[in-house]
């Protein structure tokens, strides 16, 4: 049994249908990709995921349990947090008070928690008393990743991770994607820059229109040929 399961997921924004039956595994140790233009449902299936948006047909299973239905703070709750497209983080507030807050499904932050992320990112600890709306952008993205990681997941959902970001940073939070994983957390990856999600997980998913069109290893999906040339840029 695969610590998450997505079978025949249908959700909608009103009329329009989002996602046309989805199903996707994740096993546990794994990191997972799911690729695809913009509009082509990632974003929704991560937000599926987490209780954000509730489907109207399907079902989304946490080792056996059963989440689609549930509220979103019952689901982060039960283990899932995500690192939602856009960053969010909350500008008015400092760098450790975003952090402390990532923590409120464990009711206190725990120190070593607070620990693990000043290792991950060291310049958050640099920044822990600025506000984080005067940060850059990848320092954003790392406080926003740090912040997931603060409900100590078992699952980790990340959305478009390097959006926005300048080739090197880009380069830094794979590399610390590759850490999260390593030290036993489950990710599963929502982005853009195909070449890079293929190069960091193990398997991946490639969705369009609200559909999963092809699902393989990550290595025989940077060799498929429809792959390349919709997504890698090569012809």
């Amino acid at each position: 049994m695969a610590m998450l399961e997505i079978r025949d997921l249908h959700t909608y924004y009103g009329h329009i249908h989002a996602l046309k039956g989805v199903s996707l595994d994740v096993e546990q140790g794994e990191i997972v990709t799911l690729i695809g233009s913009n509009g082509a449902g990632k974003s929704t299936t991560l937000k599926t995921i987490s209780g954000l948006l509730q489907p109207r047909e399907g079902t989304v299973r946490l080792g056996g349990d059963t989440i689609s239905g549930r509220p979103a703070h019952r689901v982060a709750a039960m283990g899932v947090a995500q690192s939602p497209e856009g960053r969010r983080v909350f500008p008015r507030m400092t760098v450790l008070e975003n952090l402390q807050l990532g923590a409120f499904v464990r009711g206190k932050p725990d120190p070593a928690d607070l620990a693990r992320v000043f290792d991950l990112f060291p310049r958050l600890k640099e920044r822990a008393t600025q506000k984080a709306g005067t940060m850059s952008g990848g320092e954003q993205q790392m406080l926003a990743i740090g912040r997931a990681l603060m409900a100590r997941p078992t699952l980790l959902l990340l959305d478009e991770p390097s959006m926005g970001l300048a080739p090197l940073l880009v380069e830094t939070i794979f590399g610390v994607v590759r850490d999260i994983n390593a030290q036993g957390t489950t990710v599963l990856l929502v982005e853009q820059n195909a070449l890079m999600a293929l190069a960091v997980a193990h398997r991946g998913y490639v969705i369009q229109t609200g559909q999963i069109v092809l699902a393989d290893d990550a290595a025989k999906l940077r060799e498929n040929e429809m792959v390349r040339k919709a997504y890698l840029g090569e012809e």
